[in-house]
């Protein structure tokens, strides 16, 4: 899928939560680059940036620094150097999530109180922290977008806990749309249906998953990084100007099934 090579040209954006070059963090950065943009690129560790430098050398990246939400200061750095480097941003991917495994793998009902806190501040409350960083270095306006997935509207098996963080993800995304708005400020949720990722790997039952959305979307296949990187430039660019607290669907169609 080729999307013009001008898209983003002179725009500068930040890309968290890259794991490897199979993550969706991955494909949209690959298209945003492809597209124009410059970008600056995290990495989670020491542990993760061996599988992560690939990717940022791949498209370019100009600044590329570690980035953990849960480690105080890291993310204060990370704005800190885009501000002094390019004094501006224009958008930035936010596609990161984490929960415990004992309490992702468990029911929603017996799920501890830290690992939902801990699920939440790392899937949700990151964005929040992003976007107030990301608020004033956007001078011309801009475009705030993170990922979710179908389980925030309906129950789907062995999702668990995380339907209920995604669905405050995707309502933190609508209520930030209208806060910022008024300053060219646009927040929007990538929905894609589910992709071979590492993250994904640790949803019991993954395989099963994977079955029923080939099978009952209306496309009848998965869809592929390529076509969410698609999604993902054209939301962050001008031709979205007036697309807004919405959540985009990139899924073929699995959605809209009964």
């Amino acid at each position: 899928m080729k999307l013009p090579t001008d898209l983003l040209a002179g725009k500068k954006g930040l890309v968290v939560g890259i794991a490897n070059q199979h993550s969706i963090a991955a494909g949209c950065a690959s298209a945003f680059a492809g597209a124009g943009a410059e970008l600056a690129v995290t990495y989670l560790n020491d542990k993760a940036k061996p599988y992560v430098e690939p990717v940022a050398e791949a498209v370019g990246s100009e600044i590329f620094m570690p980035l953990d939400v849960e480690a105080d200061g890291q993310l204060d750095a990370v704005f800190d150097a885009i501000e002094q480097r390019w004094g501006r941003l224009d958008f930035v991917l936010h596609s990161i999530a984490y929960c415990p495994i004992e309490d992702l793998h468990g029911r929603v009902v017996d799920c501890s109180r830290e690992g939902f806190g801990r699920a939440m501040d790392v899937s949700v409350h990151s964005f929040v922290r992003m976007a107030k960083r990301a608020e004033p270095l956007m001078v011309d306006g801009g475009c705030l977008l993170t990922v979710s997935y179908y389980g925030a509207e309906k129950v789907v098996d062995h999702y668990n806990v995380m339907g209920p963080v995604k669905a405050a993800l995707e309502a933190v995304t609508q209520y930030m749309a209208a806060e910022l708005g008024p300053k060219g400020i646009r927040v929007n949720a990538l929905s894609p249906g589910p992709i071979a990722t590492r993250a994904a790997s640790g949803i019991a039952h993954f395989d099963a998953l994977i079955d029923e959305a080939r099978e009952r979307a209306p496309q009848q296949r998965l869809v592929t990084l390529e076509e969410v990187g698609a999604m993902a430039a054209c939301l962050v660019s001008g031709f979205a100007r007036s697309v807004t607290g919405n959540v985009a669907y990139v899924d073929g169609g699995y959605h809209v099934m009964s």
